[in-house]
């Protein structure tokens, strides 16, 4: 190489269609990367799926907003199938989870299995070389010297902030992902799209995750059983208690004086239990299935911050580790702590790791 030639790492950016990620790519062209964008398809045919909610009910139309985004940008585009694997890892595991009862995250699913792992993997396999990962997430990655580690940090706006979503990344992976929305305010991200005329900076936000009929989604069929209060009585009847979450307090269809809220499940008699607004809150919690972000062996014993869904508040407890399983205490009751769902430890803003609430 020649003096005046300047080395560039090559980095895939994951394009969605969406104002996130066509910043993220146009933000990494303009320090100096070679950029190379990609969109993850996760989706075949028609097929209704929670993937919808990933890239919006018209698929066509995000395509080529992706197309377009690069376009503009000036850097290549390629489509990376992941349908089969999404459904094979994500899917099937979102409906078996429903099914028994409890309430999965597909975003904490897809994230470490597809996003970060076969959709990059693929494109390699592809012939797409480079040298780094990014994507649009409000989240930011430092690497510590004195510990000689990288720290998954949370973005600076707390209210976007995503790292619930990525506590299964390994050190790894830390090492090649890019995020440089972590710093950013949302309103800035889309102002600067408007200033670099991109077609999508006023797109409006996909959601978390698919919002419908998920009898219709998961292909359960409808069984008939009770709704009764935690004191025994029967109160109505359900369709299906995947039609249920825990806290949840519309669609019961019960009359009763007060209002009740749905406060568990007894699976061996197909039961909803609900009782009061009191009744939905607890202290403790049992985690399964950890991964540590932070630390390369498991903890004994932690003091940290936990939070129980992604958009709720980190909130103070001790952690009992053994055998994998972790025994989280709160220090304030928590509401509608739900199974299926990830807890996820925090050390201030930086994420420790986490697990699947099992009960």
């Amino acid at each position: 190489m020649k003096n005046n030639e300047i080395s560039k790492e090559t980095v895939l950016v994951g394009i969605s269609g969406g104002v996130d990620s066509a910043v993220c790519a146009l933000k990494l062209k303009q320090a100096g990367y070679n950029v190379i964008g990609a969109m993850m398809k996760v989706y075949d045919g028609d097929i209704k799926t929670i993937a919808n909610s990933c890239y919006g009910t018209d698929k066509k139309k995000e395509i080529e907003d992706a197309k377009k985004i690069c376009e503009k940008i000036g850097i290549d585009f390629h489509l990376i199938d992941c349908a089969k694997e999404f459904d094979k890892f994500v899917f099937e595991t979102f409906k078996n989870e429903y099914k028994n009862g409890r309430t999965p995250n597909p975003c904490v699913l897809c994230n470490p299995l597809i996003k970060f792992g076969i959709f990059p993997n693929k494109a390699q396999e592809q012939g797409i070389k480079f040298d780094k990962f990014a994507t649009g997430h409000y989240a930011r990655i430092e690497y510590n010297k004195e510990l000689g580690k990288y720290l998954l940090k949370q973005g600076i706006n707390q209210k976007k902030d995503q790292t619930y979503f990525l506590y299964k990344l390994t050190q790894d992976k830390l090492k090649n992902i890019l995020f440089p929305l972590g710093n950013m305010e949302k309103e800035d991200v889309r102002q600067f799209a408007k200033e670099n005329n991109l077609i999508v900076h006023d797109k409006q936000d996909s959601q978390d995750f698919y919002k419908g009929n998920y009898a219709e989604i998961i292909d359960a069929k409808e069984k008939k059983g009770n709704i009764t209060h935690i004191n025994g009585k029967i109160l109505g009847t359900h369709n299906g208690i995947f039609n249920y979450t825990i806290g949840q307090r519309k669609g019961l269809k019960i009359a009763h004086p007060e209002p009740l809220y749905v406060t568990g499940f007894n699976l061996n008699k197909n039961e909803v239990i609900v009782g009061k607004k009191e009744h939905t809150y607890s202290n403790s919690l049992i985690a399964k299935d950890l991964n540590w972000t932070y630390f390369e062996n498991s903890p004994k014993i932690i003091h940290a911050n936990a939070k129980i869904r992604s958009a709720g508040q980190k909130s103070e407890c001790t952690i009992n580790i053994e055998n994998n399983i972790a025994h989280v205490e709160f220090k304030e009751p928590q509401n509608a702590i739900t199974p299926g769902q990830a807890v996820v430890f925090y050390q201030n803003d930086i994420v420790l790791g986490g697990g699947t609430i099992a009960q």
